[in-house]
């Protein structure tokens, strides 16, 4: 959702106002009880449950630089979209007129107020409803969503609190309606190649991995448009990894998570926050209102999760120094190891002289996905083709009635690591147990559904 203005007819309401409800609703969240009594409620899993299969009707909520990105990849995949929602009624115009211009009818607009995505989510002729809007606003459009019988795609990461973790697993299971996280990086090239190397056996027994976010953001945050307009007040809220999934999901895919093996606990340690306060001495006149913040997020997290299997994963959050983009996407079994960022591979047996090897050996190994519709996801754009892979994976498991990729429980297992690390952050590194969202069932399954895709 974007920000530039005060949408008409708001009265008193203003983006920054916009953002300040949500961001309060996530604080009084995170200080309840980390990890409810998990008590099963009552209702059959959604693991593996399939979509009702149809041509999907959709809706989006969030028309900014996130959502009209995602709304083009969405019409190159031809999906029909039927309604747009956003407090910036400039916004939601400029993507009703994408959808036009792809030889649609212009969809319902939905702009008056913070809380018009309940009229969209209330509508009988939407399926499926898409949401690209401040983190702190996930859950409540999701669980609105739900319950009004549609399923939901979330944008990372997911949700903020272990309540709320907790509410969109309860809420998929009693409705019966699916809460995907829309984590693009799993749909990459190197990630879904080294998925089937993973599943083919050529690592060995898996030991550990490393995912990460270190990305410079710093003029970003600093923008007085798109994500600077709200993304930077994160920083301003809690000390931990803010936006772990985009390294994680990727290794939870390689290692099985929720599938034979689950996320044990966590331990979370943050550098000194320095670099926000260093850019805004450099970039910010005197008098701007910014100097009034007070940013708390370390400039580098690190935290260390084990499984209960007994495999470690490192991930890492570093967005406020200079930094190349990386996230360094490494796994390692008893026979080998991959990491990215340069991709570079080293086998037992098969390297030579300590020197890693290339991927491109591996090219039988690629993914259906990326050899059928490759050319044209690189086309469309989105990430190199993941954003178009990703909701084409999506449409795909829709209409043929398939379960969906990444399902409620990895959209609140991956989420979860945000909270936990702040409170390992806050508790001086303390272990700190994940929750088991799955009540246990995640021993019934053992493969990633991703790796099977054919």
């Amino acid at each position: 959702m974007n920000f530039d203005k005060k949408y008409p007819g708001s009265g008193s309401w203003t983006r920054r106002r916009f953002v300040q409800m949500g961001a309060a609703t996530a604080v009084s969240l995170s200080a309840m009880k980390l990890a409810p009594a998990e008590q099963a409620t009552g209702q059959p899993t959604m693991m593996d449950v399939p979509f009702e299969k149809r041509i999907p009707r959709i809706a989006m909520i969030g028309t900014g630089g996130r959502g009209t990105s995602l709304l083009g990849n969405l019409l190159a995949a031809d999906a029909q979209v039927v309604a747009l929602c956003d407090i910036v009624r400039e916004k939601a115009e400029h993507a009703a007129s994408m959808v036009v211009a792809s030889g649609q009818k212009k969809p319902e607009l939905y702009t008056h107020g913070p809380h018009d995505f309940e009229s969209l989510a209330g509508r009988n002729d939407v399926d499926l409803v898409l949401v690209a809007t401040p983190w702190s606003w996930h859950a409540e459009m999701a669980l609105a969503a739900m319950n009004h019988g549609k399923d939901v795609a979330i944008e990372v990461p997911g949700v903020t609190s272990i309540e709320d973790c907790w509410k969109i697993v309860r809420t998929s299971e009693e409705t019966r309606k699916h809460c995907i996280m829309l984590e693009n990086c799993c749909y990459g090239y190197n990630e879904t190649l080294i998925l089937r190397m993973v599943h083919g056996g050529e690592f060995g027994e898996l030991l550990y991995g490393e995912g990460a976010y270190i990305h410079d953001l710093r003029d970003e945050l600093f923008s007085n448009a798109g994500e600077g307009l709200w993304r930077r007040t994160e920083h301003t809220l809690r000390d931990g990894d803010l936006y772990p999934t985009h390294g994680l999901g990727p290794v939870a895919n390689y290692m099985g998570i929720q599938r034979g093996d689950r996320f044990g606990h966590i331990v979370s340690m943050s550098s000194p926050q320095r670099g926000l306060d260093l850019y805004r001495k450099v970039h910010l006149q005197p008098g701007d209102p910014r100097w009034a913040e007070r940013y708390v997020t370390g400039d580098m997290n690190t935290s260390l999760i084990q499984t209960a299997n007994g495999l470690t994963i490192t991930v890492k959050h570093a967005v406020s120094t200079p930094h190349p983009y990386s996230r360094i996407n490494l796994i390692a079994g008893t026979k080998g190891i991959f990491e990215d960022y340069p991709p570079r591979i080293y086998l037992d047996g098969l390297n030579k002289d300590d020197q890693w090897g290339s991927i491109d050996a591996w090219k039988q190994y690629q993914h259906p996905l990326w050899k059928r519709e490759g050319e044209i996801a690189q086309k469309a754009g989105g990430h190199g083709g993941m954003d178009y892979l990703m909701l084409y994976r999506l449409l795909q498991c829709v209409r043929e009635g398939l379960p969906p990729d990444i399902d409620v429980y990895d959209t609140a297992a991956w989420s979860a690591v945000a909270p936990l690390s702040v409170a390992s952050v806050g508790q001086g590194s303390a272990p700190i147990e994940f929750p088991d969202f799955t009540q246990g069932k995640w021993r019934q399954r053992s493969i990633s559904a991703i790796a099977t895709q054919a």
